[in-house]
């Protein structure tokens, strides 16, 4: 099926936070460039966008972040050093950008997600775009964005990640009012920034994956502080509900959080636990814990 709505070519990565629950690793080191096995996260999250269709890639960084940005250059030391001793460059070739897919942008102060994805406002322009927040690992095949644009691709609009949450959980999501349900699809009717149990409208959380329409920029342009005293991301979708299509999708990919300190470490196990190439290590020394 050929879709009539405006492909989604660009993706935004905010990436300028502190890291503050992964302290004293972030102090120098963006959390970001934390290695699960062998890739660091924002390298998962700029594959999941690849296998997308992305073509574009926004970074949303701050002060002391470069290192996200030297990641996907040429590494021309290195290279020359490997070539010398006959090592091939293959395992190097997903962690460069090709000329211009790449751009960044700064947010000087950390005001919230809302505010980091406008501060992409003017390399957006008056596409439909995607957020992806690299702390949140998302594994499956294909991938979750993938899902998602597929999705979008059938109702268009804007399209929000979300998952079931425990309870006592949603005082840390944005959580949705539900609507009519079609498979994995729910109609959107209201978006609640970290409600406590007792007045969330349902159990569906927001998770870090997201394909918004340009509007939200606008919308955005209003500056208004939320919860926590933040721009949030969450109030401004909020406002576009019943101007333009809006759903959550629940994709067949596992979440893991892994800007929380256990969820780094489960991460790393799981995802390890899926290779043939560690598996059999892991599972040897798990088993003598």
């Amino acid at each position: 099926m050929i879709s009539s709505f405006k492909p989604v070519r660009k993706a935004v990565f905010p990436v300028a936070g502190l890291g503050t629950r992964l302290l004293p690793a972030t102090k120098t080191m963006p959390k970001e460039m934390l290695t699960v096995i062998d890739r660091p996260l924002i390298q998962y999250a700029v594959d999941e966008a690849r296998e997308a269709g992305i073509e574009q890639l926004i970074f949303v960084t701050g002060r002391g972040k470069s290192s996200l940005v030297d990641y996907f250059d040429v590494s021309f030391e290195l290279e020359t050093t490997m070539r010398a001793k006959g090592k091939s460059l293959e395992v190097l070739e997903l962690s460069r950008a090709d000329y211009g897919e790449l751009i960044s942008v700064r947010q000087q102060q950390p005001l919230g997600l809302g505010h980091a994805v406008w501060c992409a406002r003017h390399v957006v322009g008056d596409e439909p775009f995607a957020v992806l927040l690299p702390d949140d690992l998302m594994a499956g095949s294909p991938g979750a964005l993938a899902q998602m644009v597929e999705a979008y691709n059938k109702v268009g609009g804007n399209i929000v990640c979300a998952e079931e949450v425990a309870p006592e959980k949603t005082a840390s999501y944005g959580i949705v009012t539900p609507g009519a349900s079609d498979g994995n699809l729910t109609e959107v009717t209201g978006l609640v920034e970290k409600p406590k149990p007792e007045v969330a409208p349902s159990l569906l959380g927001v998770i870090g994956r997201y394909i918004l329409q340009p509007e939200v920029m606008q919308v955005l342009d209003e500056q208004e502080p939320g919860a926590g005293g933040e721009i949030q991301l969450t109030d401004a979708m909020a406002k576009l509900i019943g101007r333009q299509p809006f759903h959550a999708v629940k994709v067949d990919a596992v979440r893991h959080d892994c800007g929380d300190k256990a969820g780094y470490v489960l991460a790393t196990l799981k995802l390890a636990m899926q290779r043939d190439d560690l598996a059999p290590a892991v599972r040897e020394a798990l088993a003598g814990l």
